[in-house]
């Protein structure tokens, strides 16, 4: 299944700089990604995408484009601790989305932003569980340009231990409904998630969201994450291993990439083959003409 991936993200309240929200699952050492991709599924998807490829603008026309947000918060009460970000907060996320993708000609607006208190949802939304399908079906808003962040708790069922999960841009026109971002909501800025809050894992799943694999995808060998000027990897890195070599090929791992493990204060970006493969991908799945 060509699928969903993983980062998640949790969050800290704007009513509490001073001091960070802490959460259940803020016990979290290794970041995790629920993306799971076959090769022979890869395979398909590229081939796919090598056929229907829209070409690339003349330098003519537009190279920039602004993606609208609509941001969903699920929560389990009314309370921060519960889930119920802030405005402040969720200001914060958007800022961090945009400084991630600085540079690259896409930008981020917050369109909207839905509040709902749903405990199930919350605590079981996850890849494929009834709870996601039936939050996706209920909050979604717009269409294949627009992004959707749906932050819950992932404190059991599929999601449990996740950061969060991602569509690919791919999946959009077999499963529109699916379409967008969950991440663990105290990963925002000043989350309190020790390692992960800086808000760069909905930076990190929103790679997905405009077509990128992992930095670690096909390990040494193949043509792991499609994008030449990635160093291949063996495996995902944690924390911020320096030096780290994991292949025989030139360069060393790419740990301060944003599709890769590595600890939101290791992360810093994205290579021009991965800007140029999601405009790419975003002009041929979902319209946006960058």
């Amino acid at each position: 299944m060509f699928i969903q991936a993983a980062i998640a993200f949790l969050l800290g309240s704007s009513a509490a700089l001073a001091g960070p929200l802490l959460h259940a699952n803020s016990s979290i050492i290794p970041r995790k990604c629920g993306t799971s991709i076959s090769d022979e599924r890869l395979v398909a998807a590229e081939e796919h995408f090598a056929i229907h490829k829209v070409a690339s603008l003349s330098s003519k026309q537009a190279q920039t484009a602004t993606v609208n947000v609509y941001f969903h918060v699920v929560s389990k009460d009314s309370t921060l601790a519960g889930g119920n970000l802030s405005d402040n907060l969720i200001a914060g996320q958007i800022s961090a989305l945009n400084d991630g993708y600085s540079g690259s000609g896409l930008s981020f607006t917050l369109a909207g932003t839905t509040r709902t208190v749903n405990s199930d949802w919350f605590n079981n939304a996850g890849p494929d569980s009834s709870q996601q399908t039936a939050m996706k079906k209920s909050l979604r808003k717009g269409g294949a340009a627009d992004l959707n962040l749906y932050s819950v708790g992932f404190t059991s069922g599929s999601g449990q231990g996740l950061l969060g999960y991602s569509t690919f841009p791919s999946d959009y026109a077999s499963n529109n409904k699916d379409d967008g971002v969950v991440f663990l909501f105290s990963s925002v800025p000043n989350g309190g998630t020790a390692n992960y809050e800086q808000g760069k894992t909905v930076t990190h799943e929103v790679g997905h969201w405009v077509g990128l694999y992992h930095t670690f995808q096909g390990g040494c060998s193949g043509s792991g994450d499609q994008v030449s000027d990635t160093p291949a990897e063996a495996s995902s890195a944690t924390g911020c291993p320096t030096g780290r070599d994991t292949c025989s090929s030139a360069g060393v791992d790419p740990i301060h990439n944003y599709m890769d493990y590595s600890y939101d204060s290791c992360m810093n970006s994205f290579t021009p083959g991965q800007i140029t493969r999601f405009k790419s991908q975003i002009r041929t799945y979902r319209g946006i003409s960058i």
